[in-house]
């Protein structure tokens, strides 16, 4: 278990946190940064305003990063600090660059957080727990869910393992690339590991796992974003009517967000704590 945070710190620290042009990091490759994309990827990253109080005194942002996208900082825009939490101090570094006094720096391990209980106003965890080691998944969401304030929220955004949608994709995908590269090529490769960040560790779960380690606590799956960005490189094209194809696919997200948060690549799992609690 320690060696698998080891080696996530290291890649982060050494790799995935270093800039490489223009202000975006290594670890942006795995996104699609394309004009055709972009309204759909922003308006996606804006649907974590809606599960989280808009003001407080502290927003927690566990698995801060470096605050890498410009969406990323409405999220504490009504907030007097953002607690950046991370297990990279290279992250940490760069999120100050990002926010200066406004924020809180701390180093520390999102499933074991170094705060009293009902400390925060609002929490948001960004494609972070799914880097943790399977033993520690569960801790991570009670862990957020501790800290958090009665009668207010966690916005948690990770992926799932293999999700339906993108599996029922997958034959579309593949007949694509064999169309402009002439083979289906990389047969042998697990078809996921493109949107993942490679070397460093990565499990991704589901949603009857989550349902069945959560059922204690009361928690909503609602979709983040329901296609992946292998989909998106692959079947997304301007010239194929791609835009309006994503506003399409964005309105049945928000039309039916339980559906495509369950089935859909990544999820927005918000968690609710109660006032009687």
């Amino acid at each position: 278990m320690e060696n698998t945070k080891q080696q996530v710190r290291e890649f982060y620290d050494q790799i995935g946190w270093s800039q490489v042009d223009d202000g975006l990091y290594q670890n942006a490759r795995y996104e699609d940064l394309r004009p055709v994309t972009r309204d759909y990827i922003h308006r996606c990253h804006l649907r974590v305003n809606r599960y989280i109080a808009s003001r407080g005194d502290f927003l927690l942002d566990a698995g801060s990063g470096p605050v890498q996208w410009p969406e990323y900082l409405t999220y504490s825009a009504g907030y007097r600090f953002r607690v950046c939490l991370d297990i990279s101090i290279t992250a940490l570094k760069e999120a100050r660059r990002r926010l200066g006094a406004k924020g809180l720096y701390v180093v520390a391990d999102i499933a074991n957080l170094p705060f009293k209980s009902d400390a925060f106003d609002g929490v948001v965890s960004m494609h972070t727990i799914h880097h943790l080691p399977l033993g520690d998944h569960r801790s991570a969401y009670l862990e957020l869910r501790r800290v958090l304030k009665p009668d207010r929220s966690a916005a948690i955004v990770n992926g799932w393992d293999y999700p339906r949608l993108m599996l029922i994709t997958r034959p579309l995908v593949r007949l694509i690339r064999f169309i402009h590269s002439g083979s289906f090529g990389k047969r042998k490769k697990n078809w996921q590991a493109e949107d993942e960040q490679e070397g460093t560790f990565v499990k991704k779960l589901t949603p009857r796992w989550l349902k069945q380690e959560l059922h204690a606590i009361d928690f909503e799956i609602f979709a983040w974003r329901s296609l992946s960005t292998v989909f998106l490189k692959t079947v997304v094209n301007p010239r194929w009517g791609g835009r309006p194809l994503l506003s399409f696919v964005f309105w049945l997200e928000d039309r039916f967000p339980h559906f495509f948060g369950e089935n859909g690549q990544y999820p927005l799992i918000v968690i609710r704590k109660s006032e009687a609690e």
